[in-house]
């Protein structure tokens, strides 16, 4: 699915906030702090493990090169039920081990395609009193960036192919099914994440990834203003948008404005 060419990440104003602002950093943490207990889809259903699925299985350990005599005899022997249960104990640990595995090591940080939503400005834009950073995805770090769907039900996993190719690549499994998925409630967000394979990593990102900045309807004037003279400072080109409560429907309307320091416009007569 091809990506958007501009995604938006809401922030509270904070202390945090304003301090990656300042430092051009994107923070990738663990999806284990994340506030949906269902989120990453940490628990998976297994597709169905057919009989002609045994067979295949059945024959691809028979035939291990290094499988001990004693094991090649049980493959050979048991039943069509009891090699559905043993494989399905064998894959069952292998993906709980690829999710832990992805909990551990690899850092999420979360977008969206929408800078408008009055449920992500209330739960992620501090209410409405914080900031909206407009990011340009073709520079870095947006190369992997993945867009979240949205189910009722959880993902499926077959386990055959990962018991029995070789160079099937387990993370794949877990990236594709498991940490793009969320449940339908929040569809709304129309996530994009963005994976890296160090977690808990600040990432400098250069300074013409961010192309716009959206204020909240309720943002405080001393914040705006902090905000403005940190991008002042950075890059002058960014496009600085103010936001207000539509009358019409149910979001934030933005119209570009131009910030003029105060000494400026007291020396140009505009105060």
């Amino acid at each position: 699915m091809p990506k958007p060419a501009r995604i938006f990440k809401y922030e509270a104003f904070t202390a945090r906030s304003i301090q990656n602002l300042k430092e051009q950093i994107i923070h990738f943490g663990s999806p284990q702090n994340f506030n949906d207990p269902y989120d990453c889809a940490l628990f998976p259903s297994i597709k169905e493990i057919t009989d002609q699925d045994i067979e295949r299985l059945r024959l691809h350990y028979i035939e291990m090169p290094n499988i001990e005599p004693s094991a090649k005899m049980h493959f050979e022997v048991s039943s069509v039920s009891d090699l559905r249960l043993l494989f399905l104990k064998i894959g069952l640990e292998a993906v709980d081990n690829a999710i832990q595995s992805f909990l551990r090591t690899k850092g999420i940080s979360c977008f969206s395609e929408r800078n408008d939503s009055l449920l992500m400005w209330s739960h992620y834009g501090g209410h409405g009193k914080g900031f909206c950073m407009e990011f340009d995805t073709s520079c870095d770090p947006f190369q992997k960036l993945y867009k979240v769907l949205y189910k009722n039900e959880m993902p499926q996993i077959d386990i055959v192919p990962i018991l029995c190719d070789d160079n099937f690549n387990i993370v794949d499994v877990v990236v594709s099914n498991l940490f793009c998925t969320k449940a339908y409630d929040w569809q709304y967000e129309q996530e994009w994440r963005c994976l890296h394979n160090e977690v808990g990593t600040s990432y400098r990102y250069p300074t013409e990834a961010l192309t716009g900045i959206y204020f909240g309807p309720d943002i405080e004037f001393s914040s705006l203003e902090i905000i403005c003279l940190i991008l002042e400072g950075q890059n002058e080109k960014i496009k600085k948008w103010s936001g207000t409560r539509s009358k019409s429907t149910f979001a934030v309307e933005f119209k570009e404005v131009t910030y003029i320091p105060h000494l400026e416009a007291k020396r140009n007569g505009l105060l």
